[in-house]
């Protein structure tokens, strides 16, 4: 297994980080460990869950994935995994943290109450990577900045990220951080996938020209560019399937965003370039999105440990220039409501 660092920290990691966000939910407790046993197995040593986690949020089962990882992890070394979690932003346009009344902030109190949280349902001493979830457009800057470097001089966590960020919030971060003295930001973990290039606007160049690594999550679409979406078919059991029929209107409003006219569309034509390359569109979906210098690590997820299979794939999948053409030539000619 070939590493990559995580931004200017001394974060190792492997190509591909395991996402948790289906323990406890969708996947079991005994199919969630037989997928970390899978992914450690093939050579993944990064681990990526949340406070909030399973998906979806629901008061009742917050912190369910840092627990069933952190009984995983029992059973490893503990400087073999390298652990990445987050804590709740503010209160977003389409989404309020189930925790903490669903009040959470980027400030003092917040952070020093999930960190302590996560170490205690994981069972670990420390953090590597401690992640801001949802940017807050309340609190100060300076001031989140600030409780940050309290928990990384406590000893708690070695490095921090920040995720769903824009091009200025990243910048202004870890600016305010440069003057004050405080940990920068190593890493910012956003949407990215065949079917949303946003961050190759403006944030890819922040990432390149201040040494700041992409942790791409939904690298195949939320599951839409497995092509289950195309089917005649739909799915019974499927992610997007349980948001178009959530009475949260805020749950639909996503599932309508990853699944439309457009990335139905676009799949497509993915799933015909799969087919010429002979690879399975996961595959295919998976390796492009680790095709950037500015990527560490692509995130994944997976309901069951059988579906690994192809996204681990791609860590042995090198695209080829005329793959890769392809997949630019669809982005050109496709429009679709998404990012």
């Amino acid at each position: 297994m070939k590493y990559r660092y995580v931004g200017k920290s001394g974060l190792r990691v492997s190509p591909i980080c395991m996402g948790t966000m289906s323990f406890g939910s969708w996947s079991d407790r005994k199919e969630s460990l037989r997928i970390m046993d899978t992914a450690f197995d093939r050579g993944i040593n990064f681990f990526d869950t949340a406070e909030v986690y399973p998906v979806p949020p629901k008061a009742e089962y917050a912190g369910e994935s840092e627990t069933i990882f952190g009984e995983w992890l029992k059973t490893k070394d503990r400087d073999s995994v390298i652990v990445a979690t987050k804590v709740a932003g503010a209160a977003s346009g389409w989404f309020v943290p189930p925790i903490r009344s669903g009040l959470t902030a980027i400030d003092r109190h917040h952070i020093e109450n999930a960190v302590n949280g996560s170490l205690k349902r994981m069972n670990v001493d420390y953090i590597d990577l401690y992640q801001v979830h949802w940017p807050d457009t309340v609190v100060p800057i300076e001031e989140s900045m600030e409780a940050l470097s309290r928990v990384v001089e406590s000893g708690k966590v070695r490095y921090i990220g920040t995720s769903n960020e824009s091009a200025y919030g990243l910048t202004k971060s870890n600016t305010v951080a440069a003057y004050e003295g405080f940990p920068k930001f190593q890493s910012i973990q956003n949407n990215f996938s065949l079917l949303n290039r946003r961050f190759l606007d403006e944030l890819a160049n922040v990432c390149l020209q201040e040494n700041v690594s992409l942790l791409p999550y939904s690298p195949i679409g939320g599951g839409v560019l497995s092509g289950k979406y195309n089917q005649s078919k739909l799915p019974e059991v499927a992610r997007f399937i349980d948001y178009l029929k959530a009475d949260n209107h805020r749950l639909r409003a996503m599932g309508e965003r990853f699944v439309n006219p457009g990335t139905l569309d676009s799949t497509a034509k993915y799933l015909k370039i799969a087919q010429e390359a002979g690879i399975s569109p996961v595959t295919l979906a998976t390796a492009w999105s680790m095709n950037f210098d500015f990527v560490a690590s692509t995130i994944i997820g997976a309901r069951t440990a059988d579906q690994l299979e192809d996204s681990l794939a791609a860590l042995d999948c090198k695209l080829s220039e005329d793959t890769l053409q392809q997949c630019d030539e669809v982005h050109k000619s496709c429009l679709y409501p998404m990012g």
